[in-house]
């Protein structure tokens, strides 16, 4: 083969890998990490979450992959699975769990984007602003301090005559935990507070609670609760504490009250922020967005089993009654 003949056949040669290489680009599946104290991937909000994908054209497995990372409740497992995400590597970090979720993700990368669908990134110390985060961390201010002091307010109005109440908590910023304490404090209302770091300590809450003297119970949001919602229903009936939830999900489980934002709604909004993102957005420009949606749910038939009759002010503010 003559000089010419070579060269030509060098360049026929770059020219196919040039193809492929652009090829292998248009046709890489982005991978998106889910980092979450939970324990299971076909909940409600992560549901909602896909189906917002799949309504901006993403199907998981064809042209999008979820990688979760559930810790079931054990907090210490998620740096380690935080570690994993970025080894991997995944595009971008969606977490759930609060602010301390978000950190864990923000230890482990600075690089890769991450959505926070349930977490405050300001709070967290993360971000520079809500308008500018300015970094590689974005996402949603889920539930805002004072709706926990909102929530014993409803609880006060709900049953008048209480006048000692305890607060559950886990992984609670305490910002939310004072917000809780400021309000008691209005109401005249002690505050018995109630941490429960682990799942197998949420009986002895309970048994604290009413050792404690507690007419009624405030239940503040962590991931762990909403995983453990049916043995917190379920002694909360035990014990007769009228008890107030921070989302629905308790309520339809036998609870008095719920008042919070509509979670679901979130986890559809950090689907279209993937979706930004993935189209050449960077989480810097994208603003912390607070939600404005609040529900009040109401159960009138553990209301009755309590022997307490719904105030008409309650009612009229519900925007979703049990029967």
């Amino acid at each position: 083969m003559n000089r010419r003949g070579v060269i030509a056949g060098i360049a026929a040669l770059l020219s196919a890998h040039g193809r492929l290489r652009a090829q292998q680009t248009r046709t890489k599946v982005p991978r998106i990490g889910i980092l979450s104290p939970g324990m299971d991937a076909s909940n409600i909000l992560f549901d909602a979450f896909r189906n917002e994908l799949r309504v901006l054209g993403y199907v998981e497995g064809n042209n999008i992959i979820l990688e979760f990372r559930l810790a079931a409740g054990d907090f210490s497992r998620l740096p380690a699975m935080a570690a994993e995400l970025v080894r991997l590597p995944v595009d971008i970090i969606v977490t759930d769990g609060g602010p301390r979720v978000v950190s864990i993700a923000y230890e482990a990368t600075r690089t890769i984007p991450i959505v926070a669908a349930a977490g405050d990134p300001v709070e967290a110390g993360l971000a520079a602003s809500w308008a500018h985060p300015g970094g590689n961390v974005t996402g949603f201010l889920l539930n805002p301090p004072e709706l926990n002091g909102k929530r014993l307010q409803l609880l006060k109005e709900m049953v008048p005559a209480i006048s000692r109440v305890a607060a559950m908590w886990s992984e609670t910023p305490k910002l939310r935990l004072t917000s809780t304490e400021e309000a008691a404090h209005v109401l005249g209302v002690q505050l018995l507070t109630i941490e429960i770091a682990t799942p197998d300590r949420i009986a002895e809450a309970f048994e604290a609670a009413v050792a404690g003297g507690a007419e009624g119970l405030c239940i503040l949001p962590a991931t762990m609760f909403y995983d453990h919602r049916e043995e917190f229903a379920a002694l909360a009936a035990k014990t007769r504490l009228p008890t107030i939830y921070p989302g629905r999900a308790g309520v339809l489980l036998g609870g008095l009250l719920s008042y919070g934002p509509q979670n679901v709604e979130v986890f559809r909004r950090a689907a279209v922020y993937v979706d930004k993102i993935l189209k050449g957005a960077k989480p810097a420009d994208l603003p912390v967005q607070q939600q404005t949606k609040f529900e009040l749910v109401v159960n009138l038939n553990t209301a009755k089993a309590l022997g307490l009759t719904v105030p008409p002010s309650i009612l009229a503010r519900a925007d979703e009654v049990v029967e």
